[in-house]
């Protein structure tokens, strides 16, 4: 049996249930298409073998992705076990709750985008606009631009003198 996790609580537990691989992806995203470890383990996976994942949304991009890897696994007649959810494709009914509860997760994350584009929709109505306030004023810039014009002064001047970080400066410039 082999298993890919995300996190190091599960590993002790998992030695212990007789694992005799584990693939552990550090920090890798279930949205990212390149994921050296995930992809080493589906290599290593051999019929009547368990890959056993911590959460299912760590496992794919989108539902639909998920049953493509629940339908692969399946024609290669490895079954799939999700901690997290306690979700084993093994049996009838755990098929049915694994297609269940990806189907919920992909509803939650369409009421996520669609709550998300509303409410930049309205603050957009409101005259509100998105992202970041700039951290320099316009006066600022050209004050900044205007002592590196005159070359008179080092960076760590001017940073003090306008009142810019050395970052912004660089921006300013670049």
């Amino acid at each position: 049996m082999a298993a890919v996790i995300h996190a190091t609580k599960p590993i002790d537990a998992l030695e212990k249930d007789g694992y005799d691989r584990i693939f552990l992806d550090k920090g890798e995203s279930g949205a990212k298409e390149n994921r050296p470890e995930w992809d080493k383990c589906h290599e290593h996976l051999r019929k009547g073998d368990t890959l056993v994942i911590w959460k299912l949304d760590r496992a794919s991009r989108s539902t639909k992705h998920l049953i493509e890897l629940a339908e692969k696994l399946e024609a290669k007649g490895v079954d799939l076990r999700s901690l997290k959810e306690q979700i084993d494709t093994s049996t009838a009914m755990g098929k049915f709750f694994f297609r269940m509860t990806a189907s919920i997760a992909e509803l939650e994350r369409d009421i996520i985008r669609e709550r998300t584009l509303a409410g930049l929709k309205a603050a957009k109505v409101r005259g509100r606009k998105g992202g970041r306030k700039k951290s320099i004023t316009k006066g600022q810039e050209l004050e900044a631009k205007r002592l590196v014009t005159a070359g008179e002064l080092s960076v760590t001047d001017i940073c003090e003198q306008v009142g810019i970080s050395r970052a912004s400066y660089y921006r300013l410039i670049a």
